[in-house]
C-alpha cells in the first residue's frame, strides 16, 4: 500500500507502447486507487484492560459519563460487567452474539501505547499496512485486496462515522490513527457489521469510546508525560492534560483535553537530503465536550475534535527484491525528494437523547473535515522513461503531490427499546453528504528545466440514504433471537481534469447509483447464567461507483463506466463463558465467510481499472480467554486462525483460484501476564506480552503488476512495570525487548520497473517512561 499516483502502472507498459502513443495522450485517463493514492496514470485512471475481551485483565469499574471512577491497576470485574455498544444499546460483552474486543484504554496507556501501530501490531487477528502515522489500511478475518479499493472495517468516533467510504476519498488508506488520551475504550467488532453500522464495515469496525464529561464532583483531572527512546532513532515525549469541570451538580459540565505526540522515528533517508528518523511525526490534538442534562429525560452532548500530523517521510525501507536484502543498510532508504505528509482533522458532532420510557430517541450530527497532503519521490520511475523518450538526461529527479480534502456531514435519527424485555428494537434513519476533491501532480525536474508530467483534479460526490432495523425475541428466559435489516441507496458523481505532457488536456465525468440490502440474523441460547452459544449470519457491503470507461482493444468494446458493489455474506458460530466464579473466561467463534464481486484493482490494455473480480471465500477461528487465579495474577491469551482464499481467478491481475488474500497471517496470537504486588502502601505491578503474527503474502502470488513480497513471521515480546503512589503514577515499559525486525507491510509497486521492494518494520526496541497525576 502507498501513497501515490500509480502513474507507475503507465510506465510498465513502455515495453509495449511507444513514446509516441504516451506523448500524444492517448492513455490519458486517471481514476484513484491505491493508498491515498491514486492509480494509474492514464487510467479513464477488537475483560479486558490488556487486550482483549476474554482474553486479558478486566477492565477497571467504568462511570460511562466521567471515565474510569476510582479505577487503579487493581481493580477487577468481569466480562459481565464490561458494557460495550457495538449493537447500538450499553449492555455486557458477553452478552452480546459476536466476537468483540474491548480494549481499556487505562491499560493501553499503562503499557506504553501511544498509537494504533503500537495497539494493533499486538491485537490477533487485525492486520494492518501503513506508510507512516496518518497512512494505514487495516482488515480483519480476511477480507482484504492488499490495497483495498474503499474501507474494509469501518471505523466510528462514538456515534459517528469517520472518514470516506468511496475510493475518491482515499478512505482505505486513511483509518483513523486517533490519539488515545481521554478514551475510554477502544472496541473491535469482528465480522460484518452492516447492519447497524452501514458501508464499509465488511471485514469488522474499529470503534473509539471517548469518556463523557462528569457532572458529579468537583473539578477534576490529570497530566501526563511521556518520554522513550527508539534504537535507531530518536527521542520520543508525550504531554497530555484532561480537566473535567461540573458547571452545575447533575446538570452540566465541560471536559477538556489536549495532548502533543513526538515520534523521533528509526528510519534514516540517504540521498538528496540525508536524515535520520525521517519517518518520525509529530501528533497534535485536542477534544472539548459539553454535557447538558437539562430534563431528566433529555441529554445534549456537543464535541469538538481536532488533530494534526506531520512527518517528513514515509516508514520504508528499501529492498532488494530478488535477493531481499536491504538495500542501503539496516533501516535505510535513498530518496532523491523530501517526502513531507501533512494531514488535518475536524470532527464535531452533537448527540441529542430523549427518553421516552418506551424508547430512547437519539438525535446525531456530525460533520468532518479531513485533509491530507502527501509527497512521494518517483525519481526511480519517470526519470528512465522520460530520459528514454528523449534520448538524453534531460531530468534527474521526479515526484509526485497528492492533496485530498473531504468534508463529510451524516445525520441519524435512532429510536431504541429498553433492555431486558420480551422484545427489544432498534430503528433508524441515515443520511451522509461526502464532497472529496483529488488533486495530483507529477513534475520532472533537471539541470535549467522542469516539467509538468501530469496534472489532475478528482472532485467526487457521495450522498447516502438508509434506514435500518434490528429486532430480538425473548422466545424463553434462555433463548433470544435477531433479526435485522439495512437498506442504502447512494448515489455518487465525479469529474476528471487532466493536463500535461502525458495527459493532455481533457475533461471526463461519471455517475453511479445503486441500492444495497444487508442482514442480520442470530439465535443466542443462555446454556447457565454465565454460559451461552450463539449462531450469526450476516452480510456486508461496499457501495460501487464511478469511473472512466476504457475502449478494450481486445474486445473493441467500452470497459463499464461504473464498478458494482461488492457483497459477503457471514456464518458465525461462538461460545461465550465465565468460570471459577467469573475469575475466569473464555469466547471462542468459529466463521465462514462468502465474498462475492469483490472490488480489485484490473487492468485493461495494461491500464489500472476497478472491476469486479470474482469470489473468495474466508474461514478461521478466534480464541479469546483470561484467568485470574488470585487478586495478584492476572493471565490472557488470544489467537486466531484465518485462511482466505481466492474461489475464483481474476485473469487481469493473474490472480488465480486458490491463492491467499493478501496482509493475513494463517496464525496469530498473544499472551499476557501481570503480577501485581504492595511496596509498601503503594500497589504496583509488572507485566508482559508476548505476540506471534505469522507469515503473510504482500499481494497475490501470481500477480505481475505488484509482485508478491513474501512477509515472514514474527515474534514480540513487552514488558511493563509500574507503581501508584496516590499523588501520581509512574510506569516504565519496553517495546521489542529482543529488537525483532517484523516485517509489518510491503509495497512492490516498483518492482516491474526494476525498482526496490519497499517494506514497512514494526518499532524497533523501545524503552520509556511515563508520569501520570490525577487531581
Amino acid at each position: 500500500m502507498r501513497t501515490k499516483l500509480d502513474l507507475g502502472r503507465e510506465c510498465r507498459q513502455r515495453r509495449t507502447t511507444g513514446p509516441s502513443d504516451l506523448l500524444r495522450g492517448r492513455y490519458v485517463s486517471l481514476i484513484v486507487g491505491p493508498a491515498i493514492g491514486l492509480t494509474a496514470l492514464c487510467s479513464h485512471a477488537q475483560s479486558l484492560g490488556d487486550a482483549q475481551v476474554g482474553a486479558s485483565a478486566p477492565l477497571a469499574a467504568k462511570d460511562m459519563k466521567g471515565g474510569q471512577k476510582n479505577a487503579s491497576p487493581t481493580d477487577t470485574t468481569t466480562l459481565n460487567t464490561i458494557e460495550i455498544t457495538a449493537n447500538r444499546r450499553r449492555e455486557p460483552a458477553r452478552e452480546v452474539p459476536m466476537q468483540v474486543n474491548a480494549l481499556s484504554a487505562q491499560d493501553l496507556e499503562r503499557k506504553g501505547n501511544q498509537s494504533m501501530r503500537d495497539y494493533l501490531t499486538t491485537e490477533p487477528g487485525v492486520s494492518m499496512s501503513t506508510q507512516g502515522a496518518g497512512q494505514s489500511q487495516i482488515s480483519m478475518r480476511g477480507i482484504t485486496t492488499g490495497t483495498d479499493i474503499s474501507p474494509t472495517v469501518g471505523v466510528y468516533v462514538d456515534e459517528v462515522p469517520f472518514g470516506s467510504s468511496t475510493v475518491y476519498g482515499g478512505g482505505a488508506a486513511l483509518a483513523l490513527d486517533m490519539g488515545l488520551l481521554d478514551l475510554n475504550h477502544i472496541e473491535l467488532l469482528r465480522g460484518p457489521q452492516g447492519t447497524l453500522y452501514g458501508a464499509g464495515a465488511m471485514g469488522g469496525l474499529l470503534k473509539y469510546v471517548t469518556n463523557e464529561p462528569d457532572t458529579e464532583g468537583g473539578l477534576s483531572g490529570r497530566a501526563g508525560v511521556m518520554f522513550s527512546g527508539t534504537r535507531y532513532g530518536g527521542l520520543n515525549h508525550t504531554e497530555n492534560a484532561v480537566v473535567n469541570v461540573p458547571i452545575k451538580e447533575g446538570v452540566a459540565a465541560l471536559r477538556v483535553s489536549a495532548f502533543n505526540q513526538n515520534d523521533g522515528g528509526f528510519i534514516n533517508r540517504i540521498g538528496g537530503d540525508p536524515q535520520r528518523g525521517v519517518n518520525g511525526a509529530t501528533t497534535r490534538g485536542g477534544r472539548a465536550s459539553l454535557l447538558l442534562t437539562p430534563g431528566r429525560d433529555l441529554t445534549i452532548r456537543l464535541t469538538a475534535t481536532t488533530q494534526k500530523i506531520k512527518r517528513d517521510g514515509t516508514a520504508y525501507v528499501d529492498y532488494n527484491f530478488a535477493t531481499r536484502q536491504p538495500l542501503y543498510g539496516d533501516l535505510e532508504q535513498n530518496r532523491k525528494v523530501n517526502e513531507p505528509f501533512d494531514q488535518s482533522i475536524q470532527l464535531y458532532s452533537a448527540n441529542i437523547e430523549y427518553d421516552f420510557g418506551w424508547g430512547r430517541l437519539n438525535a446525531v450530527s456530525a460533520y468532518q473535515s479531513l485533509r491530507t497532503t502527501a509527497t512521494l519521490d518517483q525519481s526511480t520511475s519517470y526519470v528512465p522513461l522520460l530520459n528514454g523518450m528523449f534520448g538524453a538526461p534531460v531530468y534527474s529527479t521526479g515526484y509526485s503531490q497528492q492533496h485530498i480534502a473531504t468534508k463529510k456531514f451524516t445525520q441519524e435519527f435512532r429510536l431504541t427499546s429498553p433492555g431486558k424485555q420480551t422484545l427489544e428494537w432498534v430503528a433508524g434513519l441515515f443520511y451522509t453528504n461526502e464532497r472529496s476533491t483529488n488533486n495530483q501532480n507529477v513534475t520532472l525536474s533537471g539541470p535549467g528545466v522542469s516539467t509538468s508530467l501530469l496534472s489532475a483534479t478528482l472532485p467526487s460526490t457521495y450522498k447516502e440514504y438508509a434506514a435500518y432495523g434490528d429486532l430480538t425475541y425473548h422466545l424463553s428466559s434462555r433463548l433470544a433471537a435477531t433479526v435485522g435489516l439495512r437498506v442504502a441507496h447512494n448515489r455518487q458523481e465525479f469529474n476528471q481534469t487532466t493536463s500535461g505532457l502525458l495527459a493532455g488536456s481533457k475533461s471526463l465525468s461519471a455517475q453511479s447509483s445503486d441500492t444495497s440490502k444487508t442482514f442480520l440474523f442470530t439465535l443466542n441460547y443462555l446454556l447457565t447464567p454465565n454460559s451461552s452459544v450463539y449462531g450469526r449470519i450476516a452480510s456486508g457491503y461496499r457501495p460501487g461507483g464511478p469511473q472512466p470507461s476504457l475502449l478494450d482493444l481486445t474486445t473493441g468494446t467500452m470497459t463499464p463506466s461504473t464498478f458494482k458493489p461488492d457483497t459477503l455474506t457471514s456464518y458465525e458460530l461462538g461460545y461465550k463463558a465465565d468460570f471459577l466464579d467469573k475469575r475466569a473466561s473464555l469466547s471462542v467463534s468459529l466463521f465462514d465467510i462468502e465474498w462475492k464481486d469483490i472490488q480489485l484493482h484490473d487492468a485493461v490494455n495494461g491500464l489500472g481499472v476497478i472491476t469486479n473480480g470474482g469470489k473468495a471465500r474466508s474461514r478461521g477461528m478466534e480464541l479469546f480467554g483470561s484467568l485470574t487465579p488470585t487478586p495478584q495474577w492476572r493471565f490472557s491469551m488470544g489467537m486466531t486462525y484465518s485462511d482466505g482464499r481466492l474461489t475464483q481467478d481474476v485473469p487481469g491481475i493473474q490472480a488465480r483460484s486458490g491463492d491467499r488474500m493478501p496482509n493475513t497471517p494463517t496464525f496469530a496470537g498473544s499472551a499476557n501476564a501481570d503480577y501485581f504486588f504492595d511496596v509498601a502502601s503503594y500497589r504496583a505491578y509488572v507485566g508482559a506480552t508476548v505476540s506471534y503474527v505469522g507469515q503473510r503474502n504482500s499481494s497475490f502470488p501470481n500477480t505481475k503488476v505488484t509482485p508478491n513480497f513474501n512477509l515472514p513471521s514474527y515474534v514480540r515480546t513487552d514488558l511493563r512495570a509500574g507503581i501508584d503512589l496516590r499523588k501520581a503514577r509512574v510506569a516504565m515499559f519496553v517495546h521489542n525487548l529482543f529488537d525483532r525486525r517484523g516485517m509489518q507491510s510491503a509495497a512492490t509497486d516498483y518492482v516491474p520497473l526494476g525498482g526496490a521492494a519497499q517494506v514497512a518494520f514494526i518499532q524497533p526496541r523501545t524503552v520509556g517512561v511515563q508520569l501520570d497525576a490525577p487531581f
